[in-house]
């Protein structure tokens, strides 16, 4: 279940991985199958290729794509979730979900 992102942001966030763009969206986030997880942080790109040299500087395997045909993704979570963040520069991604407390 997600909550925690507006509309607003989830827009933008679906119209950069449709062009092609690496993307950020953070929200809040439970599945019992993630026991101590409450956010993630889906970084989607619609070029594959892109979002896989992306992910490899990160230590990310390609086989960790959510392969959704719309929106293809990488889900970030705890301690890899921060140091991406921190990495790319998404403060206010941090800040806002309170992610260095946790």
């Amino acid at each position: 279940m997600a909550f925690g992102v507006k509309k607003a942001e989830l827009k933008e966030w679906k119209a950069k991985v449709k062009q092609g763009e690496i993307a950020f969206l953070t929200h809040f986030w439970l599945d019992d199958r993630f026991p101590g997880c409450d956010t993630v942080t889906k970084v989607g790109c619609s070029d594959l290729n892109k979002l896989k040299a992306w992910g490899k500087q990160y230590g990310l395997e390609p086989g960790w794509i959510h392969n959704d045909p719309r929106f293809p993704h990488f889900d970030l979570f705890g301690d890899r979730q921060l140091r991406i963040l921190k990495e790319e520069g998404y403060w206010d991604h941090i800040h806002r979900f309170q992610l260095q407390k946790k």
